[in-house]
């Protein structure tokens, strides 16, 4: 979209310091082009109120040149002057459409308040901060992938403003009262900035991010595990080529099933330093990064907390020591804890796909969940019922 401007230098309306601000920082009024199917579409239907506006405009303008108590002179500069200009700019605004916004046809929504705030603190996971920090790194990075807009514009005073594209260097810098819109033409996608206390929040609106979010969250890894969770990368420091053969045979399985299932349950046992823990984050590593799944590493307490994100397409969950945390409920020690439950409802998928969205749209997520126990023997008899893990191995090499 062109977008010529008005080269004045007392453009000034009520607020006009913070318009010049815009001005000084490299926004430019907008021009609003006339679109005749636009005009003839707003005189059919909206006949009384252009008719209005048409007097309106007629009875300024006849007050600004039927002065009494000023020359004829002195009227016809008035014509030019800045109150007369404004009531020019509020008609043609109301005859030409506003410039485009995002609508019904962009659903995909994702929104963050940036920056993001970090919480420590040892007796609880701030498992919705760590969420939060993800959506920003998730955001930002699509930001930096998607490179300049083909379009920015900003609302202030009555006025429409764009931000010149050749002049863009990021997003940090640009200069946004209230709220700003860019959009990316190629990719259907918007970006909106509202201008919050301290923070910004930025919401990305598109027909499909899934995509976008999959390329820029390749070989991400979350850690929710107390105050040391974070987000970063997974790392593994044993190949499943060093693993005993019958473990590589038990891999060769288990990644055929990741490719075949939309969900998958595996379940691992064995004595300590047998390799269980390191063989997930190989397989995490070498076969389930590649495939495009995030991975997540739950401790016992965000187990009870975690939801897999709704904008995330593929999702790989490890859960340390099952068997310590979905035991069997006939034990009294366990009848206090809902953890058991927290685990069955994420094996069956009834914690996150029993309720659509408000748009009726699903996203078809592909799940992992790697699980290692001890023992099985501890573990509640509901979770190793068919349907729920579908492959089980024991480790019994000793392997660290």
């Amino acid at each position: 979209m062109t977008s010529p401007y008005y080269d004045y230098d007392d453009y000034s309306n009520p607020g006009q310091s913070r318009a010049q601000g815009l001005l000084s920082s490299g926004w430019r009024p907008l021009n609003r082009d006339l679109d005749y199917p636009y005009l003839a579409e707003l005189l059919w239907t909206e006949t009384g109120e252009c008719c209005q506006k048409v007097m309106n405009l007629f009875s300024d303008l006849a007050n600004a040149a039927g002065r009494r108590e000023y020359t004829w002179w002195a009227n016809a500069l008035n014509l030019f002057s800045s109150d007369t200009r404004y009531y020019l700019d509020e008609f043609w605004s109301f005859i030409t459409p506003d410039p485009p916004y995002p609508d019904h046809r962009y659903p995909d929504v994702l929104s963050i308040e940036t920056p993001v705030k970090p919480i420590i603190s040892r007796n609880s996971i701030a498992i919705d901060q760590v969420f939060r920090r993800l959506r920003e790194i998730i955001i930002l990075k699509i930001l930096k992938f998607l490179g300049k807009p083909d379009l920015i514009t900003q609302y202030y005073l009555d006025r429409h403003f764009y931000y010149p594209v050749q002049q863009f260097t990021d997003w940090e810098r640009l200069d946004v009262v209230n709220s700003a819109l860019a959009y990316w033409h190629e990719a259907e996608i918007w970006l909106q900035i509202d201008t919050l206390d301290k923070e910004r929040r930025l919401t990305l609106r598109a027909k499909d991010l899934t995509p976008l979010a999959r390329k820029v969250t390749y070989g991400l890894a979350v850690m929710l595990s107390g105050y040391q969770s974070r987000v970063g990368q997974i790392q593994s420091d044993y190949p499943i080529r060093t693993f005993p053969s019958e473990v590589q045979s038990f891999t060769d399985v288990v990644q055929q099933a990741i490719l075949d299932q939309e969900q998958l349950a595996v379940l691992v046992s064995g004595e300590p330093g047998t390799g269980k823990t390191a063989w997930t984050q190989a397989v995490a590593k070498e076969i389930l990064v590649p495939l495009g799944y995030v991975i997540f590493i739950l401790d016992h307490e965000a187990v009870e907390n975690f939801v897999p994100p709704p904008y995330l397409e593929r999702i790989c969950l490890i859960i340390n020591e099952a068997d310590n945390l979905a035991t069997n409920r006939a034990m009294e020690v366990t009848q206090t804890s809902n953890k058991t439950e927290r685990i069955l409802s994420l094996l069956d998928g009834t914690l996150y796909r029993s309720v659509v969205d408000e748009f009726g749209a699903q996203l078809q997520q592909r799940l992992v969940v790697m699980m290692t126990c001890n023992t099985t023997d501890r573990l509640d008899p509901a979770v190793l019922r068919k349907g729920r893990v579908d492959l089980m191995a024991e480790f019994t090499h000793r392997f660290v």
